[in-house]
C-alpha cells in the first residue's frame, strides 16, 4: 500500500481499492506493520471497497488462476521473458476455445444469501 500511495500513484488524491474480505485487507492491518502517523498517512490516501463473501465473479477468477496454474504453471519456467510468453500462448489458447467457467450460483440463491445487497423484485 505505501508503493502504491507513495511510487506508483503519489500524484493521485484517492485510490480506490476493490479488495476481498481478507483480515489483511483493513486499514487496521497498516498499523500493524507502520507507525500510526505514517499509517495513519496512507490510509488517508486509500479508500476501501470490500467485495461481497460470497461475489461469484471472485470466485470465478480464482477458478481461473487456478486453471491457469495447473495448466501452464506447474513447472519451472526461468525468467520473466518466458513467463510472459507461455501465459500469452495459454489465453490466446483458451479464448480460442472460449473456455468458460460454470457457476452454479442463481441470481435466486444470491438474492436469499445477500438479502441485504439485492433489491426486492416482487
Amino acid at each position: 500500500m505505501k508503493k502504491l500511495v507513495d511510487v506508483d500513484y503519489r500524484d493521485a488524491d484517492v485510490l480506490l481499492l476493490v479488495v476481498d474480505n481478507l483480515n489483511i485487507h483493513t486499514p487496521s492491518a497498516l498499523y500493524e506493520v507502520f507507525q500510526p502517523e505514517e499509517a495513519r498517512r496512507i490510509i488517508q490516501k486509500l479508500e476501501f471497497h470490500y467485495t461481497p463473501k460470497h461475489a461469484s465473479w471472485l470466485n470465478q477468477v480464482e477458478i481461473e488462476l487456478s486453471v491457469l496454474s495447473r495448466q501452464c504453471l506447474e513447472r519451472r519456467i526461468p525468467n520473466a521473458e518466458t513467463l510472459t510468453s507461455e501465459i500469452a500462448a495459454w489465453e490466446k489458447q483458451r479464448n480460442q476455445q472460449k473456455a468458460s467457467v460454470y457457476w452454479g450460483f442463481q441470481t435466486k440463491d444470491a438474492r436469499r444469501k445477500m438479502q441485504r445487497l439485492y433489491p426486492n423484485l416482487t
